[in-house]
């Protein structure tokens, strides 16, 4: 069987303790048949129910989960920025926690990335219709706009199935803090001359649980968003505080660790 290098898997959540060890259950299943080295980031943003309490009892017996807890909601981009920044390994794999798509999907995205020597996939729904014709209208024009603002050929900017090498996140900034981190992430890669590619997969709508990211103030945030940071997406600046350091790279130590070390 072909093994392809070492994955990291994020997952954001926020009051999903009906989906949490669900998807950790099934990415366990997947990513083994994958390769032999991955992680699995569950990104607890606050959560109110028992989203820590569940992940962090899994954690306790499997080696590869590692459980990240804001005290405070920071929302997706700030969940997206802190995912991104703790994986360690070679290829980073982002995905809603409720598992919109089959993560099966996950080895043809990494044949795709070795066959077109593509530095990030983007995959696409095939069909959105089960998700009614408010959110279908919302995203349509979102990602027209995307397309028509920053000239970019990306048909499902904001779908939460994103696969990367870790070079793409070693080499930008993230200043999102809403639901545009998902077209800054995509168009600054493709920006900076990294090679993105789609493919699309079947969609799979969750059935528990009321999903906010096509809610009006949510829908408002990304708007205002995407007027600031318009500017710099499109002509991204040599990061300052990249997402993720390269490994030869040593994160500047603090005033408390200087003192601390005398």
């Amino acid at each position: 069987m072909a093994k392809y290098p070492s994955i990291s898997l994020f997952l954001p959540a926020w009051n999903e303790e009906d989906y949490v060890e669900r998807a950790v259950s099934r990415a366990l299943e997947a990513l083994p048949q994958l390769t032999d080295d991955f992680e699995i980031i569950v990104v607890n943003d606050a959560s109110t129910d028992r989203t820590q309490e569940i992940a962090e009892g899994m954690a306790k017996r499997i080696p590869q989960l590692r459980v990240i807890n804001h005290p405070v909601n920071l929302k997706l981009g700030g969940a997206m920025r802190t995912g991104l920044a703790a994986s360690t390994k070679d290829i980073v794999v982002y995905s809603d926690i409720d598992l919109p798509w089959d993560l099966r999907e996950l080895g043809r995205s990494l044949h795709l990335m070795d066959y077109l020597e593509a530095d990030m996939i983007c995959a696409f729904r095939f069909d959105r219709t089960s998700e009614g014709p408010k959110r279908i209208v919302y995203s349509f024009v979102y990602n027209m706009l995307i397309r028509a603002l920053f000239d970019i050929q990306i048909k499902d900017v904001n779908f939460s199935f994103k696969v990367m090498h870790r070079r793409v996140l070693e080499s930008m900034e993230l200043k999102s803090q809403g639901s545009f981190i998902d077209a800054e992430l995509v168009v600054k890669a493709i920006r900076k001359g990294f090679r993105v590619f789609q493919m699309g997969v079947d969609y799979f709508p969750r059935t528990r649980g009321v999903s906010t990211l096509a809610s009006p103030s949510v829908i408002v945030k990304m708007v205002k968003e995407l007027v600031k940071l318009y500017p710099e997406t499109r002509t991204p600046a040599p990061p300052s505080q990249p997402v993720r350091l390269p490994p030869s790279v040593q994160p500047l130590r603090t005033a408390n660790s200087r003192s601390a070390r005398g």
